[in-house]
């Protein structure tokens, strides 16, 4: 009664679910496994090594994958110093052996939500050269790196998303001050073109204005020496 390997089922049915649900989904594995290894069998001869192998193998994941969710929830609940301790371990598992279960966990423990160092985008990329090598992993390794993944994706998607969209409204801000700036200008060079015509045109009429006035003290002159 061992599950199908295969990621397409196991990834959609579990591709909207939390971290919660992965334990689940571990748990059921185990189970499966234990189920199997009860039923009673056939007067036959024993199964080959080679094929007892993969169960023991999945199940040996999924207590693995339970621990590293245990530590999952201690990396969240846990003063900052347990906190590094605990990722600085999974860091140095995985740089002695950078691929397999090491990675998974390192990539997982990024991930994890609530810690300062988390840091999804050095997960995704982890997670994503995982799925690019499942021969690495077993079934339910495999489904987890999908999950993971899945969500991962979004939620980047989502801060490039909101990312793009304040880079928007901050580029059309200074599209906006920049035109206000040069409709300010522009009024400002009109009014001192008008100044300076305002100021030609003042000069012109005190101009006239003082020949008008040359000529009436010329003309009552005149008259107040005749005859």
């Amino acid at each position: 009664m061992r599950p199908r390997a295969g990621p397409g089922p196991l990834a959609t049915a579990a591709a909207p679910a939390a971290p919660a649900a992965l334990v689940a989904l571990v748990a059921l594995v185990a189970m499966l496994g234990g189920c199997s290894s009860m039923m009673p069998q056939p007067h036959a001869a024993p199964a080959p090594q080679a094929q007892q192998t993969p169960d023991n193998g999945d199940l040996a994941a999924a207590v693995l994958m339970a621990h590293t969710f245990q530590d999952m929830q201690r990396l969240v609940q846990a003063a900052p110093a347990e906190q590094a301790e605990i990722l600085a371990a999974a860091r140095a598992a995985y740089q002695r052996t950078p691929r397999g279960d090491a990675q998974l966990r390192y990539a997982l423990l990024l991930a994890t939500p609530g810690h300062p160092a988390r840091n999804p985008t050095m997960a995704q990329v982890l997670l994503r050269e995982l799925a690019a090598q499942p021969e690495t992993l077993v079934p339910v390794q495999r489904a987890v790196v999908l999950v993971e993944l899945a969500q991962l994706d979004r939620e980047l998607g989502l801060q490039q998303d909101n990312e793009q969209l304040r880079a928007d409204a901050l580029r059309e801000d200074q599209q906006h001050d920049a035109s206000a700036q040069r409709r300010l200008q522009a009024q400002f060079d009109e009014n001192a073109k008008l100044r300076k015509a305002l100021q030609a045109a003042q000069a012109k009429l005190d101009a006239v204005a003082t020949i008008e006035r040359n000529l009436t003290d010329r003309k009552t002159g005149t008259e107040g020496h005749s005859p």
